[in-house]
């Protein structure tokens, strides 16, 4: 069946840049950015648009901050077709005055990152984005550790306050099932009625592909995926797996495929995304995959016995 209104969302570079500090060549962006215009996709996530004062710029590249020199470059010469550029910017990591007015900037989408708790930074920046001329989405992220009458406040209070096209369930951790989903967006549909709900989904259970597709059947009209997965810990939704269950005649899986084996896949010598114990682990616990993506720098750690019981507090 042909599912034609879903918003496809790539998050390549910027959720993949979570494994390795936002350090991507050019040629790796401009490639990513390349297929996803070929392949039809709708958004192309280049990275985050945080403060520079709240990193250490020597530590991170340039797909942290997405100075809008860096975009030209990346971007400068691809026929867009139809896709737009799209910027996420952490809530409690980024100020209203990193933006620039939307008719100064090659991006069209920005994205704000937030907490529960940080609904009030997050609604701030939202409107000021929206104000600048940009669309604009929140991504609730750690919903599974969200408290449910504080995320129904939430709900409501972006309802009424702001202007964003969609507001997307994260599951940070990796750690939902699909009733849990269900639930989920049924909360969301019962508190959002003048904004479509999106999904983003984490690996840790090998779920992030069915949960895509569940949360897609169930209502949400936006989805996250990224090439090959790759993204933070166990990575996310395979954007070449969300295309072929689409089965949009508009989306075209070969430049995906090609990218994937040109660029994604060398990317494993130094970047260990995907399904491992670890990342299980902090899955099944609800937890942060940061224990598992420290004890996944050592090759060697395989004591699985001994870092469950490190990280399990139960």
């Amino acid at each position: 069946m042909e599912r034609k209104k879903i918003t496809a969302v790539d998050c390549t570079i910027r959720d993949g840049g979570l494994m390795n500090n936002s350090q991507f060549d050019l040629a790796m962006v401009r490639a990513a950015f390349k297929a996803c215009c070929d392949a039809g996709i709708d958004y192309c996530e280049l990275g985050y648009r945080n403060s520079k004062d709240m990193f250490d710029p020597a530590e991170f590249g340039p797909w942290r901050f997405c100075d809008e020199h860096d975009l030209v470059a990346a971007t400068e010469g691809i026929d867009r077709r139809n896709t737009k550029i799209a910027l996420m910017m952490d809530a409690h990591k980024s100020r209203p005055e990193d933006l620039l007015p939307a008719n100064e900037s090659v991006v069209d989408l920005i994205r704000v990152a937030t907490y529960v708790k940080d609904k009030n930074l997050a609604i701030r920046l939202e409107n000021h984005a929206k104000e600048l001329g940009y669309e604009t989405a929140i991504n609730i992220m750690a919903i599974s550790h969200a408290h449910m009458p504080d995320l129904e406040v939430f709900l409501n209070d972006v309802e009424v306050e702001t202007q964003a096209e969609v507001i997307n369930i994260v599951d940070s951790f990796g750690s939902m099932y699909m009733d849990q989903l269900h639930y989920m967006i049924s909360k969301f549909h019962m508190h959002l009625k003048t904004k479509a709900v999106g999904v983003h989904f984490h690996n840790n259970q090998q779920l992030a592909f069915a949960n895509t597709m569940e949360g897609i059947i169930h209502g949400a009209t936006w989805a996250d995926a990224t090439m090959n997965g790759l993204g933070r810990g166990a990575g996310n939704c395979p954007l070449e797996l969300l295309i072929s269950f689409l089965k949009n005649p508009d989306l075209d899986i070969l430049p995906v495929l090609e990218c994937i084996g040109e660029h994604v896949i060398p990317l494993k010598k130094s970047i260990a995304w995907g399904y491992h114990i670890p990342y299980m682990i902090t899955g099944i616990l609800n937890q942060h995959p940061l224990p598992a993506i420290k004890w996944m720098k050592d090759p060697d750690n395989t004591d699985y016995l001994k870092f469950y019981a490190e990280v399990d507090d139960g």
